[in-house]
C-alpha cells in the first residue's frame, strides 16, 4: 500500500520534487547521517514520551509504521469508547495516512494535539501570525503538519468535531526537579518511538511541566480553507492531492528549482557515494530541468557563492560562474577590507580560472593584528540546550555551558593548552561554575583573547543574565567579568562594550582572508583543513609529533600527531580523532549504555553531554565519554592557533 503519511506530506512542502527521491532507496540523503538532527530527534521523541504523562492511561497503538490496517483497526476500537486517549492513533483515508501523537475523544469531540519539541512564549502577540498578517515562516512547516492531521481525521470520521492544538516546551515554565531530561531515555537497542525508558508514571512525580498546550485551531481552519499558502501557486487541499498522486505514481513532479532550496538540498551524493550506487536527486532536478549534463557538475556555479541569494539566476538558466558578472553581486569595496561582495567575487574569480591561491588584505590584516595583545588566549565552549532541562530551576532551551578547552600563545612561539573545563556530574547546573573557571583562566594577564563566530559572547551573555538572577555569593564580581570579554546583545537594555572583548577570528577571516579551498565556507571545519592545505609551513609544523614542535597537551600523548598528508592532501584533523574504548576489552564495551562511538563535531558532543547525565552510567564509560569530549574542545581551540600561526605567516 502506497500512502501520503503526514511525514511525506511535510517534505512535499519542502520542496514536491523530493517525492520522487525518497520513494527510492536509491537516492543519497544526507540528513541520515546527521549527528545535530539524530541529537535533535532524541529531544523530539523524549518531549513525545513526556506529553503522554498529562493524558494518562492512553492507549498506545502499537504497530509498526508499514502496518497501516493494523493501525487503523486498533484505532477504531479504541474509538468505540465514548471516553478514551489514544497515543498514535492512526487514521487512513483515501490513501492518506496520519498517526497523531495524542488523541482525547470525549463523545463525539476529539482533541488533536500534536507533540513538538519547540519552545514558544505563550504571551508572544505574534507567535504563528505575524505583524503583515501572514504566516511566521519558522512556524509554516508545524502548522501545515497539523493542518493535514485534521483533514484527515475528518474524512475518515466526518461525524466528529475534532480541535487542533499544538503542545510544545513553554519558555515561561521551569523544571521543578533535577534530572527530568534523563527520566525518558531513548534505547540504546529497539524503536525509540515506542521503547523510550520511562522512569515516572505520573505527572505529579515531576511537580510542574515545562509543556504547555496552545489552541492553534483557527490558524489550522485557515490553512485548509486555502487562507495562507504554503506556495503562491497551490493552495492545501490541491497540495494533498498533488502529492498523494505523485507519490504513488512515482512521479517527478518537476517543480521549479528555488535557489535557496537547492543550495539546501540533502538529496545530493558525494564521490564516495556514487561508487557506492547511489544516485543525486539535486543532479537529477539540474539535468531535467536545466539540461546539465554530467560534466556541469564539475564547473564552478552560483550555489558555490558564500552567502549568496541568487537573484533571478535560477529562471535565467545563468548559474555558472563564467555566466556572472560584478553587477549580480552589485560589487562594493570597503577600504583596507575584504567587503562581502567583493568576498562573493574573489571567489567567483579563483574558481573561473582554478587559481588556488590564497587572496588577503595584507596591509589591513598587518594594522589588525598588531592591536593584538600577547600572550594570545584561545577560547572555545561546547553547550547545550535541550526541551527537557537538565537541572531544577531552569527552562525548556536554557543555556547550559558544560565545557571549555584555552590555548595560549605566548609572544616567544610557544603554545600552551594551559586550562581546560568539563561539568560530567550528574545533576550539576554547570553555568557558574564553568564562569568561575574561566575567570581564573583569563584574569592573569591582559592578553588578546579570540573566539571562531558569535556563539561564545551570545552564551556568556546568557550567563550574565542568569547570574542576575541567582542568589550565588560572587555573582556581581562574574557579571563584571563576564561584561569585560564581551559585548552586549543588540536588544539589551543593558548595553557594553567590554575593554578586551574577545576578538572574532571568524571575522577576521571573512575582512581579510579567503582561500578557495574552503570553497566559501567560512566555519573553522573549512578553514582549518584549508589553511593545512595552503600552508607549508603548518604542514611541517604539525606532521611531527607533538613533543617536537613546542605544543602542550592536556589530552593527547606526546607521540600523537595532528594531522597526516595522503595524495599531496591534509587529512582533517578532526577526523584522526581516535574512537572511544580503545583498548578496552569487547565485554567492557557491550556494557556501555550510550551507544557513542566518537566525538568529532557538535552534534556528537551534544549527544555525549546528555548521556553522562545517566546517573546509572559506570565511572568507566563516563570517563571515556569526558576524554573524549576534552580531546575534541581541545582541538577546536588548537585549530584556532593554527589559523593564527596561518595568518601571522602570511603578513
Amino acid at each position: 500500500m502506497r500512502v501520503l503519511s503526514k511525514s511525506r506530506f511535510k517534505l512535499g512542502l519542502e520542496c514536491p520534487n523530493k517525492l520522487y527521491f525518497t520513494n527510492d532507496k536509491s537516492f543519497a540523503n544526507k540528513k541520515t547521517d546527521d549527528s545535530f538532527l539524530q541529537s535533535l530527534a532524541e529531544g523530539g521523541f523524549q518531549v513525545e514520551e513526556f506529553a503522554r504523562l498529562h493524558y494518562e492511561n492512553g492507549v498506545f497503538i502499537d504497530a509498526e509504521s508499514f502496518e497501516y490496517e493494523k493501525a487503523v483497526d486498533l484505532t477504531n476500537e479504541a474509538l468505540s469508547k465514548d471516553n478514551v486517549i489514544i497515543y498514535e492513533g492512526a487514521f487512513l483515508v483515501d490513501d492518506y495516512y496520519v498517526r497523531c501523537d495524542i488523541i482525547e475523544k470525549k463523545g463525539n469531540n476529539i482533541r488533536l494535539i500534536e507533540v513538538k519539541a519547540k519552545s514558544f512564549n505563550p504571551s508572544d502577540e505574534f507567535l504563528f501570525i505575524g505583524k503583515n498578517g501572514k504566516l511566521v515562516s519558522g512556524w509554516k512547516p508545524y502548522l501545515f503538519d497539523l493542518a493535514f492531521q485534521k483533514k484527515v481525521v475528518q474524512m475518515a470520521f466526518p461525524n466528529f468535531e475534532v480541535e487542533a492544538f499544538l503542545m510544545m516546551a513553554d519558555k515561561t515554565k521551569k523544571a521543578a526537579i533535577n534530572g527530568l531530561n534523563q527520566l525518558f531515555r531513548v534505547p540504546k537497542n529497539g524503536n525509540p518511538r515506542t521503547d523510550i525508558v520511562k522512569k515516572v508514571t505520573r505527572l505529579e512525580e515531576i511537580g510542574e511541566s515545562v509543556l504547555s498546550e496552545i489552541n492553534v485551531d483557527g490558524i489550522v481552519n485557515s490553512i485548509i480553507a486555502g487562507s495562507f499558502l504554503y506556495y503562491d501557486n497551490l493552495n492545501f487541499l490541491e497540495a494533498m492531492s498533488l502529492f498523494r498522486n505523485a507519490y504513488q505514481e512515482k512521479k517527478y513532479l518537476n517543480w521549479p528549482l528555488k535557489f535557496n532550496n537547492c543550495k539546501g538540498c540533502e538529496f545530493k551524493a558525494s564521490d564516495k557515494q556514487k561508487q557506492q550506487g547511489l544516485k543525486s536527486g539535486f543532479e537529477h532536478c539540474f539535468k531535467q530541468q536545466l539540461n546539465w549534463s554530467d560534466s556541469d557538475f564539475k564547473r564552478p556555479n552560483a550555489l558555490e557563492i558564500w552567502n549568496f541569494r541568487g537573484s533571478n539566476l535560477m529562471g535565467e538558466n545563468r548559474l555558472f560562474l563564467d555566466d556572472l558578472t560584478e553587477d549580480d553581486l552589485k560589487v562594493t569595496p570597503v577600504p583596507g577590507k575584504i567587503s562581502p561582495s567583493e568576498r562573493q567575487w574573489i571567489q567567483i574569480e579563483k574558481a573561473r580560472t582554478s587559481d588556488k591561491s590564497i587572496y588577503v588584505e595584507k596591509e589591513g590584516l598587518k594594522a589588525e593584528m598588531s592591536q593584538w595583545i600577547f600572550p594570545l588566549h584561545f577560547i572555545d565552549f561546547e553547550t547545550s540546550t535541550v526541551a527537557l532541562p537538565f537541572t531544577a530551576g531552569r527552562t525548556p532551551y536554557e543555556q547550559v555551558a558544560f565545557q571549555f578547552s584555552h590555548h595560549v600563545y605566548n609572544e616567544d612561539g610557544s603554545i600552551e593548552h594551559r586550562t581546560e573545563f568539563i561539568s560530567n556530574t550528574p545533576g550539576e547546573f554547570p553555568n557558574f561554575i564553568f564562569a568561575r573557571a574561566l575567570h581564573n583562566a583569563l584574569m592573569n594577564d591582559n592578553g588578546s583573547i579570540f573566539r571562531f563566530a558569535t556563539h561564545e559572547n551570545s552564551i556568556l551573555n546568557a550567563i550574565v543574565e542568569q547570574l542576575r538572577d541567582s542568589d550565588e555569593a560572587d555573582k556581581e564580581e562574574l557579571i563584571s567579568f563576564l561584561k569585560t570579554i564581551t559585548i552586549s546583545k543588540n536588544d539589551s537594555s543593558d548595553a557594553w562594550s567590554g575593554e578586551r572583548k574577545m576578538i572574532d577570528l571568524n571575522k577576521i577571516i571573512k575582512d581579510y582572508y579567503y582561500n578557495p579551498f574552503t570553497k566559501g565556507s567560512n566555519s573553522i571545519k573549512a578553514v582549518l583543513p584549508a589553511c593545512l592545505n595552503s600552508s607549508l609551513f603548518l604542514r611541517n609544523k604539525y606532521a611531527n609529533q607533538l613533543e617536537q614542535i613546542n605544543v602542550s597537551s592536556k589530552n593527547f600523548k606526546g607521540t600523537h600527531i595532528w594531522l597526516s598528508i595522503q595524495n599531496n592532501e591534509v587529512i582533517n584533523p578532526y577526523k584522526m580523532l581516535p574512537s572511544l574504548y580503545e583498548g578496552l576489552e569487547k565485554e567492557e564495551i557491550e556494557g556501555m549504555i550510550s551507544e557513542i562511538e566518537n566525538i568529532a563535531d557538535g552534534g556528537s558532543a551534544l549527544t555525549a553531554y546528555a548521556k553522562i547525565q545517566y546517573e546509572d552510567m559506570s565511572d568507566l564509560e563516563r570517563t571515556e565519554i569526558t576524554n573524549a569530549l576534552l580531546k575534541y574542545c581541545e582541538l577546536d581551540t588548537l585549530a584556532m592557533v593554527m589559523i593564527y600561526e596561518h595568518l601571522k605567516e602570511l603578513i
